[in-house]
């Protein structure tokens, strides 16, 4: 490489390595060569020479990759590409409702295989507090405890149901349900409480009735109940639950969108798979893996390093699940 450059094989080293002393422009022509010529990093070789593992463990609680979610598993693909461009892997490490409850860590934390947790997904305040208490730095991906110090990284799920329930009343609704165990997670939390606002703002009474549960305590869908007297539209907490919403209303002789009008949140594969396609909140999947890589590696250089939480907004992407009123 350095030969091919006309530059010193120091440059290149320093190049490689992302350290200072090279500038911008020969840094990327090094690494853009680099790849063209097949190099590839001796990991085994650096880690034994710096210390370090290059690995992240990518931690899934079980309730989430059960069935047909493919979110988190999606999630945690985006995470591990992003990890490849820093020289590191990404070892998924599923954690079973048993070990959870447990509060059994990881083993790849045991055999000190990993230099840093990413935990994507909502886990139990005792097993975060565990997580807390050992020496790995630890980085929590798409859920936050407002009781805990904890550097997380979220979609502004506020935001994204405020604005999408505001299409909705745009869009001529008034009479709007959410679908989602508000006591759940806090993702699905924030989601009912951007809902809950619009309704405040446009003057329409919260009705208990319209807020309609989606799963038990284990996190496992159950069957919806409808209230009698049926909304114009629901707001549902994912895209997986919008598309379960539509089949049963489908099942009870309704036409989505020309009776109920639905509306999801994530925009994974259920939103384009159902028919009609669903208006959904579009989760910035790469935005929230690049940053959470970012913040993880930078807690592994300084141990003191916090960020707290942090949000990455979303859009809405509009397709044929809602009727203007």
């Amino acid at each position: 490489i350095a030969k091919k450059l006309d530059v010193s094989s120091v440059t290149v080293s320093k190049a490689l390595n992302d350290k200072d002393g090279v500038s911008d422009e020969l840094k990327q022509r090094i690494k853009d060569l680099a790849n063209e010529m097949g190099y590839r990093m001796n990991t085994l070789a650096k880690s034994m020479k710096e210390g370090y593992s290059y690995n992240i463990g990518v931690i899934i609680p079980e309730c989430f990759t059960g069935g047909l979610q493919s979110f988190y598993l999606n999630f945690y693909q985006s995470v591990a590409q992003v990890l490849e461009e820093y020289d590191y892997y990404g070892i998924l490490q599923i954690l079973s409702q048993q070990d959870e409850k447990d509060l059994v860590l990881p083993r790849i934390y045991h055999e000190s295989r990993v230099d840093g947790f990413i935990v994507l997904g909502q886990v139990s305040r005792s097993y975060v507090e565990t997580l807390q208490g050992i020496q790995t730095p630890v980085v929590f991906l798409d859920f936050y405890d407002e009781h805990l110090e904890m550097d997380s990284v979220i979609t502004d799920n506020f935001y994204g149901a405020y604005k999408i329930t505001n299409y909705l009343m745009h869009s001529g609704h008034k009479k709007i349900g959410f679908v989602g165990d508000i006591y759940a997670t806090s993702s699905i939390q924030d989601r009912f409480l951007g809902y809950y606002k619009s309704l405040l703002e446009h003057k329409i009474a919260l009705r208990q009735e319209f807020v309609i549960k989606d799963r038990d305590e284990q996190g496992k869908y159950i069957e919806l109940e409808f209230p009698e007297e049926m909304p114009t539209a629901f707001v549902c907490n994912c895209d997986q639950i919008a598309y379960n919403v539509i089949e049963k209303l489908k099942q009870m002789g309704y036409d989505v969108p020309g009776d109920i009008s639905v509306v999801g949140f994530d925009n994974d594969i259920f939103a384009t798979i159902s028919t009609p396609q669903i208006t959904t909140v579009e989760v910035d999947v790469e935005e929230m893996s690049a940053t959470a890589v970012e913040y993880i590696l930078e807690k592994i250089k300084m141990d003191n390093r916090e960020y707290g939480r942090v949000s990455i907004k979303g859009r809405i992407i509009y397709r044929e699940s809602v009727k203007q009123l």
